[in-house]
């Protein structure tokens, strides 16, 4: 079952993301981050192998594609904010564009 973060737990979780170039999400318990590939092949893989991590842990992005750029949110839905599933995300996320 998923939980809000506490606020040791944003600290914890959220703060090295935000190094990482996430930012929260004006309006919404949410963080965001955009990713640029080099072309609409490198955006679209990455998504794929995204994707099958989203599925695997039944924790789907909101996300969009315009050519070489990928634009991700995530919050938990059934919580209603962000849990340690969009950080685990996102650090997965991250690893998959090195």
């Amino acid at each position: 079952m998923n939980e809000l973060l506490s606020d040791t737990g944003r600290k914890a979780m959220l703060e090295p993301l935000f190094a990482a170039g996430w930012a929260m999400v004006e309006g919404r318990d949410a963080i965001a981050k955009t990713y640029d590939f080099t072309d609409f092949t490198e955006a679209f893989a990455f998504m794929t192998r995204a994707a099958l991590w989203a599925e695997k842990w039944d924790h789907h992005p909101e996300w969009s594609n315009v050519y070489k750029t990928v634009h991700v949110i995530l919050t938990t839905h059934d919580v209603d904010g962000l849990s340690a599933q969009d950080a685990k995300l996102a650090r997965k996320m991250d690893q998959l564009t090195t």
